[in-house]
């Protein structure tokens, strides 16, 4: 039942985003899009090697798009590039594989579980992860490009 998806806590991280808005000058910038729904998902973020340290977004998605967005939002600046990679995929097998939740300071993404469920709602609750890796793989050829440029 689409209530399940659609519960009070998804509700209520749908309704409280931190880090809208855009960047000045993000170290790697990405978009995300479904096209079974229409949801959209721009990040942008700044890097200090391995670490995110700053991060902001523009959420155009639904309810399961904006709640991952959300809790991406309040956990991304301090992880790493490697955490961040680590929690897209958790998330992957847990909608696709019925893997475990993610656990520690991503463990509220065990609310967005009740989707796995629903396949034609993957996309939408994937975007942010996509969007946040994609972002990294930019902000990693940033950095080494100067590196690879000079040898």
């Amino acid at each position: 039942m689409l209530s399940d998806i659609y519960n009070q806590r998804i509700l209520e991280l749908a309704a409280d985003i931190p880090r809208l808005g855009r960047l000045a000058d993000p170290d790697g910038t990405a978009r995300a899009h479904s096209k079974l729904c229409g949801s959209t998902v721009t990040v942008d973020l700044k890097t200090d090697g391995e670490l995110v340290t700053d991060f902001a977004h523009d959420v155009k998605a639904c309810a399961l798009g904006q709640a991952s967005s959300s809790i991406m939002a309040r956990h991304v600046v301090g992880a790493t590039h490697d955490e961040l990679r680590e929690v897209r995929e958790t998330m992957r097998r847990m909608l696709k594989e019925s893997g475990p939740a993610p656990t520690g300071r991503w463990a509220d993404l065990a609310a967005l579980e009740p989707v796995r469920d629903y396949k034609a709602r993957h996309a939408s609750t994937m975007l942010t992860f996509d969007a946040v890796v994609e972002a990294l793989d930019q902000a990693e050829a940033r950095r080494n490009a100067p590196r690879e440029a000079a040898e």
